[in-house]
């Protein structure tokens, strides 16, 4: 096996990916920027969740808004529904794996707010009580999914955003969500805080 052509191959087919999204991708990007910040400005806040690599994107993305991305400003309201420990096990627990966001989302969630759900194959069924929930309680959604979208893609409404990376590979779906991330969390800075 000759690894360097291998890791050269992984290189490749995540640029040509990332190539080939970006003119399907950018409309909804932007289109999720522009909800965000409206959201933000009606003083809602950003609900984000995820498992395993989206869980880790959910939160990578909430620490970009609380903090700050690439230009100082002060911190925006985000929340990764899967960082607290306690409040995950004990709802899996007491109820199911598939409520441990929708009972956050029924909790903290408000009308202004967003929820921004990732599903590589579309069809996590915690993230989809998720949107249901979030549904009921008259939150938009930014869905980033993969492949042909599964069952997210099947409810997402009129006033909800739907990023799907045409791929199979969960890793080649998760590096271009790493970008889509990072397109609107720098959107979001430039609709607030103007361009350079």
């Amino acid at each position: 096996m000759d690894l360097i052509a291998r890791i050269s191959e992984h290189f490749s087919e995540s640029a040509h990916l990332k190539l080939e999204c970006m003119d399907t991708l950018a409309a909804p990007i932007g289109a999720a920027a522009q909800l965000m910040v409206d959201c933000l400005k009606a003083d809602g806040k950003i609900l984000a969740c995820g498992n395993g690599g989206s869980a880790a994107d959910a939160q990578h993305f909430s620490s970009e808004l609380l903090n700050r991305f690439e230009k100082e400003r002060p911190g925006l309201a985000g929340i990764a529904l899967s960082t607290d420990s306690s409040t995950l096990t004990s709802i899996a627990n007491d109820y199911a794996f598939e409520q441990i966001f929708s009972k956050q989302v029924r909790a903290l969630g408000q009308k202004n707010d967003v929820l921004l759900a990732i599903s590589t194959s579309g069809n996590s069924k915690n993230v989809i009580a998720a949107i249901e929930a979030a549904h009921e309680c008259g939150l938009a959604v930014v869905a980033l999914t993969g492949r042909d979208g599964g069952k997210i893609g099947e409810l997402i409404n009129g006033k909800d955003v739907h990023i799907c990376v045409p791929a199979h590979s969960t890793a080649r779906i998760q590096e271009v969500h790493l970008l889509t991330l990072h397109c609107i969390c720098d959107g979001i800075d430039c609709l607030l805080l103007g361009v350079d």
